[in-house]
């Protein structure tokens, strides 16, 4: 795939990104069963609503700037692991819509 400058996409990183959600969602299947769903798509959009709130409500204080706000917020349980965990969230709900066995959910 041709783009506008080689070095700034790599692959190997996302692919890494990619692999660590699928092992969190899986250990958290384990933990949690399909939970995130139990009160349906309102429940699912709510679930996500709340993770972008926190986000905002934090990215505000470092007047919108992302990158600012994760650099002055390196706690383990800080605003790139709300990051992580809406991924996460977006990841579920997309392989639900996407898996044709959940057709009758």
């Amino acid at each position: 795939m041709k783009t506008p400058n080689n070095n700034l996409f790599d692959r190997t990183n996302f692919e890494d990104i990619v692999e660590d959600d699928v092992t969190e969602l899986e250990e958290a299947h384990y933990s949690y069963g399909e939970s995130w769903r139990k009160r349906g798509g309102i429940g699912a959009y709510m679930m996500l609503a709340r993770k972008w709130d926190r986000l905002e409500n934090k990215v505000k204080e470092h007047e919108w700037d992302i990158f600012k706000a994760i650099n002055e917020d390196p706690r383990d349980e800080g605003i790139l692991d709300d990051i992580r965990d809406l991924r996460r969230y977006l990841l579920l709900v997309d392989e639900f819509i996407n898996n044709k066995e959940n057709e009758n959910d």
